[in-house]
């Protein structure tokens, strides 16, 4: 099924395999960050995130962290052909019609040379109690933030058709989450992109379990394009090693995206990477 919420099918297989990479806002300076966001649109990656947290999620927990949506905003300015987006916005952190108003105003910017923009709308339903804590934000349970997140995201669509002026495309939204009740309904419902941190073993049944939502919701599962990611430098929720991309890309996953942590932000891994999509895509 086809309408106004899910763009057209494309099965899996003939999905071109894209290569992101998630920069994690962490461990060093903007300066830094800035030059590697720069260097990963030069190497050739197809999607640059960040991710929406306050505070640094590996050690050293104190030192240096930056904010997503101020960074989201820059990296529109900096970058001409790359999608980016985050992953993933926490849907709790800020009302949704705001969140429907700042990915338009990103959208917008990024769209300066060409009139279209590259923003993708990745977002989930938070679980990092110390940004809650830190923030003043209501920590609640994972029913009540996945709850929460379903009430948004027709608020995020509605508002977006209201918007003066409209964003330039129809922003992709990718849903990141795992949970078999709740999350991968919404995936069904909403989301363009599906993106797991289920451990490799677990991979099977999960998109199993997305296949039976989508066949309730009148959703073709092919639609909605598998994303997920894997560690290169001892971080990450996946496999070590750029072996893993092969055995994702067998089950169907066709964004794959490696972490990298800063404050070095050593973006060596990605090239072997691209190399393969490039032969993947070429074949």
């Amino acid at each position: 099924m086809t309408d106004s919420r899910h763009p057209s099918a494309h099965p899996a297989a003939h999905r071109r395999l894209r290569i992101g990479v998630q920069l994690a806002p962490q461990h060093g300076s903007y300066a830094r960050y800035r030059d590697a966001v720069l260097r990963a649109e030069d190497l050739g990656v197809d999607v640059i995130f960040n991710w929406d947290h306050f505070f640094p999620l590996t050690e050293p927990f104190e030192a240096e962290h930056f904010e997503a949506w101020t960074v989201l905003a820059a990296m529109a300015e900096q970058t001409e052909r790359v999608e980016f987006g985050p992953l993933v916005n926490c849907s709790s952190y800020r009302n949704p019609d705001l969140q429907a108003d700042m990915a338009r105003t990103v959208d917008h910017i990024s769209a300066r040379a060409t009139g279209t923009g590259r923003f993708i709308f990745g977002t989930g339903s938070g679980w990092a109690e110390r940004d809650y804590d830190g923030y003043g934000y209501e920590f609640g349970t994972v029913g009540s933030r996945l709850d929460a997140l379903a009430e948004d995201l027709p608020r995020v669509r509605a508002r977006w058709d209201r918007l003066n002026p409209a964003p330039t495309r129809r922003i992709p939204i990718l849903i990141g989450g795992q949970g078999e009740r709740k999350t991968l309904r919404l995936v069904a419902q909403h989301a363009d992109i599906w993106h797991t941190f289920t451990p490799l073993a677990d991979v099977g049944r999960k998109i199993g379990v997305l296949h039976e939502w989508c066949a309730r919701e009148g959703r073709e599962p092919s639609s909605i394009e598998l994303s997920t990611g894997y560690t290169v430098r001892g971080f990450g929720p996946l496999l070590e090693g750029t072996d893993a991309a092969s055995r994702l890309y067998d089950l169907g996953f066709r964004l794959i995206i490696p972490a990298i942590d800063g404050p070095d932000y050593d973006l060596s891994p990605l090239k072997p990477l691209l190399e393969w999509r490039d032969r993947i895509n070429a074949g």
